[in-house]
């Protein structure tokens, strides 16, 4: 697939200048992405960063204030790459369920694509975000991150598959719980089936593809389950609420 230039709407407090709009800013964020896959987030540093664009330490912080900022940065790009996936693919989807099914493959899948960034290794960044994504918000600073709008993107993301999960079945209780809970599901199994296995009833021995599969009718099963069960559901927390 061709790659080509779009420039993603990311929260202006995640950075100093702009890094979408000039060339050493995209640099930046492309050796990012494949230096956090290389040694992790915890060994990642400004230093070792301008050592392989090759540019000066001094340039990177002109851009970004902390490796903190750089890497809840490259999250949002993701989150708003995946909302733009979801509204491209499903845009003339009137078949809620379809939709839905739609936006469950996109979440877990990076490889049936079709958009492709010139600066930015979608595959790579997915595997980050599977990796490490959670250490974004998992934090002390969490809710001084949140007044800034750090995770408004993700946010946005979620509630974009919530609405569709309203369209499927408009009285289902727990839209938005469950677009978070699916995302979040998809992200840990992929993470335990690669290394903590007993974690999971996922098989990682074919490729990322078959693994890819095997998420994505997981996620189906929960999903569709729920929500086509949700008058049993019902009735189970009324029973409960009687009982307490």
């Amino acid at each position: 697939m061709k790659s080509f230039f779009v420039q993603l709407e990311i929260n202006p407090n995640l950075y100093l200048k702009d890094p979408q709009k000039t060339k050493l800013g995209r640099k930046i964020i492309e050796h990012s992405v494949l230096l956090i896959d290389e040694i992790g987030l915890e060994q990642f540093n400004f230093k070792k960063l301008s050592d392989i664009i090759p540019s000066s330490e001094a340039s990177v912080y002109r851009y970004f204030e902390n490796k903190h900022h750089l890497f809840v940065y490259l999250l949002n790009w993701y989150w708003e790459w995946m909302i733009a996936r979801i509204e491209l693919n499903t845009l003339n989807i009137t078949d809620p369920k379809v939709k839905l099914r739609v936006a469950l493959g996109i979440i877990v899948d990076t490889a049936n694509r079709n958009m492709d960034i010139e600066f930015v290794d979608e595959e790579i960044l997915h595997k980050i975000v599977v990796r490490e994504g959670a250490k974004a918000y998992h934090h002390k600073l969490v809710d001084e991150d949140n007044g800034y709008g750090f995770f408004l993107s993700y946010k946005e993301l979620c509630n974009k598959i919530a609405a569709i999960i309203s369209e499927v079945r408009e009285d289902f209780l727990y839209p938005k719980a469950l677009a978070s809970t699916l995302i979040e599901t998809a992200n840990n199994n992929l993470y335990f089936a690669r290394h903590l296995p007993r974690l999971t009833d996922l098989s990682d021995e074919g490729d990322d593809q078959s693994l890819n599969e095997q998420v994505k009718k997981m996620l189906g099963f929960f999903c569709f389950g729920l929500i086509e069960n949700n008058s049993h559901s019902d009735s189970l927390i009324k029973d409960m609420e009687m009982r307490n």
